[in-house]
């Protein structure tokens, strides 16, 4: 059965973008860069693999499908790139995109839990949980798997890391790992219900 994964970057209070859908403040280095390519190459957008040394072609280790609302969506689009994933099934939450608008995409205006237990009844890697908080706040009961890259800044306002009700959840830490920009990745799996 495939697992969702939440693998999204942070500021040490929880902030995934600013307030108009900044992410340049989280403070990624060369070094970090090369790791996230070597372990993480799917979550490089195809417009920018070449920019990172990342060949256009690098087959995808973790993920074969990405899941993203429409505001992590919306920064690509604005610059003309409506397909930044060719190489994972995408769907977008939105309940105002037109799917004849974006036909390499697929616009999903229904119920996000719904599609999310039915993609992990296929076959298939991973499906990676891209942003934003809502939508990580509506999926989470269904996310099995935290990766968090949490970097040395402090934002104070913009998007949450999760964003709803009060609800809480347990995971555990299993590996963490640091890098020498005192920004450092976490993996926390999902705790059973007792």
């Amino acid at each position: 059965m495939r697992n969702l994964v939440y693998y999204v970057g942070a500021s040490i209070d929880g902030i995934i973008a600013g307030p108009q859908g900044e992410f340049d403040f989280l403070p990624v280095d060369e070094v970090m860069t090369a790791w996230i390519g070597a372990r993480y190459p799917e979550t490089i957008p195809a417009f920018l693999r070449e920019s990172v040394g990342l060949p256009v072609d690098e087959p995808n280790k973790e993920f074969d499908t990405i899941l993203m609302g429409r505001g992590t969506y919306e920064p690509g689009l604005s610059v003309g790139i409506a397909n930044p994933y060719p190489h994972l099934k995408q769907y977008v939450i939105s309940g105002t995109l037109a799917q004849a608008d974006f036909p390499d995409v697929e616009i999903v205006s229904s119920d996000p839990v719904e599609l999310v237990r039915r993609l992990k009844k296929e076959e298939g890697k991973d499906v990676w949980l891209c942003g934003g908080g809502k939508l990580a706040g509506e999926l989470i009961d269904e996310i099995d798997q935290l990766v968090i890259k949490t970097y040395p800044v402090i934002a104070g306002a913009g998007v949450r890391l999760f964003d709803g009700a009060f609800h809480p959840s347990r995971f555990r830490v299993t590996r963490r790992e640091a890098f020498e920009n005192d920004a450092q990745v976490t993996w926390l799996d999902r705790v059973a219900a007792r």
